[in-house]
């Protein structure tokens, strides 16, 4: 068999450039080791007895630019939450609402100047630096021109920590903000390798606003869109078919499955780890292995946990992301605990429930008995810890982050649940061993910055690898990274050309 191009994967990304791929007249094949697309970015009836689809890896959307949408025509709807976040602190909290600034001056107290100036600054980021990620990669020089020196010397010169720590006073505050650096990310404030500033970059300048929005139907409409993009533009999806080794001259290449057929191409997009390509080109790779630091945890629910805090309900704590032992203090604390190979005592976690949002991925039944689904995502949760003992630790974890849950609610959350099974954990190992991200790692490795860090780089696309017919068009890639098409829409740029995008 014989094809213009073969995608390895079926998660979004790889299904962005199938869509764009087969729109520009390219024959194509998606190959997918699961017996389903989506990889992590899927909807899924996680508890069998509910009717209930699940985003149970990836659950916003934030940096999927409108760019994609439009160019692929994509059936899809995003909800912009009015409620940022909310974060109890003893018998009352911070609550961060767009629809009542007052309310938010407020509760951020002292801090309320200094929050309106850090977040000004993000957004200023956001508005210049979001549109580059679909171009070709500029120079750090260039980057800092576009934003700014005092954007430059916060966000990229310096560890993100020493500004956190000289604009705000509250520990609290300070870790609401810390919280956007370490999302998948094991990191510390003030590491010199600056990882927490490269995560809380792509997670404050997403779609030029840095808002984090509801897929409406879940992630798996987000999915289904970009198929259909692609399916209708004449790619083809073959499912439960894994690529065993890829091989190349430089111009043409084969493709050899695990069920012996050898499939040939013009070029490959790879829409997997960096240290996946290697292991399918049979080369020896010096990366190191990537390591995934989170525990998610998905529950159903009867009814929303009662609050500690009088002056909101749940349904406005719940609306936006509702932080759990986050101050800065704790999340720093938490870190030193998880290096030196223990799960931390009080684990630093935050959940969002999108059934507030968008009640189409629950069954009319659960809707009318008022359910609701929560997503947790737990921090510094290393691979490193669930080595030894995988479904015990997992069992641990999931315990000191349940107990940690109950600390700022009002009453225990299993009281809650829609059944004793509606809840369960998956530990980095397991998102590896579902999903195939090295490591649980849901980046594909560490974030890179934004731009060029060489002057071969500047204006190439990051997705480029050492063989001239195959591309990196996945998380890995420079500038991928979170559900947003980018490195799947950059790979055929880079292959194509822009102009036939």
């Amino acid at each position: 068999m014989r094809y213009d191009a073969v995608v390895v994967g079926a998660g979004h990304n790889g299904l962005t450039s199938a869509a764009y791929l087969a729109r520009a007249g390219r024959s194509v094949l998606v190959l997918e080791r699961a017996a389903h697309i989506g990889g992590a970015a899927r909807s899924a009836q996680v508890f069998p007895r509910h009717d209930a689809r699940l985003s149970a890896y990836s659950y916003l959307v934030s940096l999927m630019p409108q760019q994609v949408i439009d160019e692929l025509g994509l059936d899809l709807r995003l909800h912009r939450r009015r409620i940022s976040s909310y974060t109890p602190v003893g018998e009352g909290g911070i609550l961060v609402d767009h629809g009542d600034p007052a309310r938010t001056t407020a509760d951020l107290g002292g801090d309320a100047q200094a929050w309106d100036d850090f977040y000004g600054m993000t957004g200023e980021l956001a508005q210049r630096l979001f549109p580059t990620l679909t171009e070709p990669l500029r120079s750090a020089d260039q980057v800092r021109a576009l934003v700014g020196d005092r954007a430059w010397d916060d966000l990229f010169a310096r560890p993100v920590g020493e500004a956190v720590e000289r604009r705000f006073a509250s520990d609290t505050v300070r870790g609401i903000v810390l919280t956007d650096g370490l999302i998948g990310t094991f990191a510390r404030a003030r590491d010199a390798d600056r990882l927490a500033n490269r995560c809380l970059l792509y997670h404050v300048i997403g779609r030029g606003t840095g808002d984090w929005d509801v897929p409406v139907g879940g992630m798996g409409r987000v999915t289904d869109a970009l198929a259909e993009a692609a399916v209708a533009a004449g790619a083809q999806v073959r499912c439960s078919t894994e690529v065993d080794a890829i091989e190349t001259d430089g111009e043409l290449a084969r493709i050899r499955t695990t069920d012996g057929s050898v499939v040939e191409c013009d070029a490959v997009f790879v829409n997997a780890a960096p240290s996946v390509l290697d292991r399918l080109r049979r080369r020896p790779s010096d990366r190191p292995y990537p390591e995934g630091a989170q525990l998610k945890v998905n529950m159903l629910l009867s009814r929303l946990p009662a609050l500690k805090d009088a002056s909101l309900t749940p349904e406005q704590a719940f609306a936006g992301t509702f932080h759990i032992n986050e101050g800065y203090a704790a999340l720093e604390e938490a870190h030193r605990t998880a290096a030196a190979g223990r799960f931390p005592d009080v684990p630093p976690c935050e959940v969002y429930c999108h059934s507030l949002s968008d009640t189409s991925i629950l069954g009319a039944d659960l809707v009318s008995a008022g359910a609701h689904t929560l997503t947790l995502f737990g921090l510094h949760m290393p691979a490193r810890l669930f080595r030894d003992d995988p479904e015990g630790a997992r069992q641990q974890a999931l315990e000191l982050t349940l107990t940690s849950m109950n600390s700022v609610l009002a009453e225990p959350i299993q009281d809650c649940l829609l059944d004793p099974d509606s809840v369960e954990a998956r530990s980095p190992l397991d998102v590896e061993a579902s999903v195939g991200m090295p490591g649980g790692h849901i980046f594909h490795g560490d974030l890179q910055w934004p731009f060029a860090e060489s002057v071969d780089e500047v204006g190439r696309w990051g997705v480029e690898t050492a063989d001239p017919n195959i591309y990196l068009c996945g998380s890995g890639a420079r500038r991928g990274g979170g559900v947003s098409g980018i490195p799947g829409r950059n790979a055929v740029a880079a292959a194509l050309g822009e102009s036939t995008l």
